[in-house]
């Protein structure tokens, strides 16, 4: 049995905006990428081209349809809680770096370990047999056994970069990060209540995934906004909407043109 840290000031995490994300899966393919080329073994792939391609994915994005569970007006929608309002989630999900971390405790061998520096749990290849025990443990399925390497494989939160002054400092972060086009992930120390990342936990009201399991998970995420329904315009846009046939312009010839207004010189 590995035991656990006994305290980690540092938490270092992930902070995922689920009303931000696209599922344009940049941040999956970023990540295998990055961890194929630098830490550790590299992630296989079998029949990659064939019917049934299968390999280690350290980042997957699970995509949800999501729809009221009452009719319009007679109570609040599943979920995102807007009445009559279904919508589409994108979930991305990796490993949660948990406080509690179940899959450290039930390494026979000590591969699996959490430090105690930033509270990082990652996984000694040399150590790992392989057995599995760490997946079965694990409430959010976020281990990988890599087929070909024969051991088990999760997310380092790029450990070889975080900490590499060799690259700018703007690249010191996990790779999925750095490259989310719609600024979804966010990352930080979330054991530091003032930083940035636990700053955006408290305003948008990030949770933990599975909170029941009382594993205690480092990384949050952030409920989906309410949406604007149409007609819902703000004073601005309804300021803006009411009157446009003076407008002038490129724009306002547009206007014109579209509304059939042949003055001037709309032909």
């Amino acid at each position: 049995m590995t035991l656990l840290p006994a305290a980690t000031n540092k938490k270092l995490g992930l902070v995922i905006d689920l009303d931000t994300c696209v599922g344009c899966h940049a941040c999956v393919v970023n990540c295998k990428e990055w961890n194929t080329s630098g830490y550790g073994a590299a992630l296989s792939d079998q029949d990659p081209y064939g019917a049934n391609p299968t390999g280690a994915w350290l980042n997957r994005i699970h995509t949800f349809e999501i729809t009221p569970d009452k009719p319009k007006g007679q109570g609040e929608g599943e979920v995102i809680g807007v009445t009559d309002e279904a919508r589409v989630v994108h979930f991305p999900k990796s490993c949660l770096h948990c406080e509690d971390a179940p899959c450290v405790t039930v390494c026979p061998t000590g591969a699996s370990y959490k430090r105690a520096e930033d509270g990082i749990v990652l996984v000694e290849e040399d150590k790992c047999i392989g057995c599995g025990l760490c997946a079965w443990s694990c409430a959010y399925g976020a281990r990988e056994m890599d087929i070909a390497a024969g051991v088990m494989k999760k997310c380092t939160l790029c450990i070889d970069r975080i900490y590499n002054e060799e690259l700018e400092e703007i690249d010191r972060q996990p790779a999925c990060v750095r490259t989310c086009p719609a600024g979804a992930r966010h990352f930080g120390d979330l054991g530091d209540p003032n930083s940035d990342v636990s700053l955006l936990v408290k305003e948008r009201g990030g949770f933990d995934l599975m909170p029941e399991q009382g594993n205690k998970p480092v990384n949050k995420y952030l409920p989906p906004r309410k949406r604007t329904r149409l007609g819902e315009g703000t004073p601005a846009t309804a300021a803006i909407a009411d009157d446009t046939s003076e407008a002038g312009g490129l724009l306002g010839w547009i206007d014109r043109a579209l509304s059939g207004d042949k003055r001037k010189g709309a032909r």
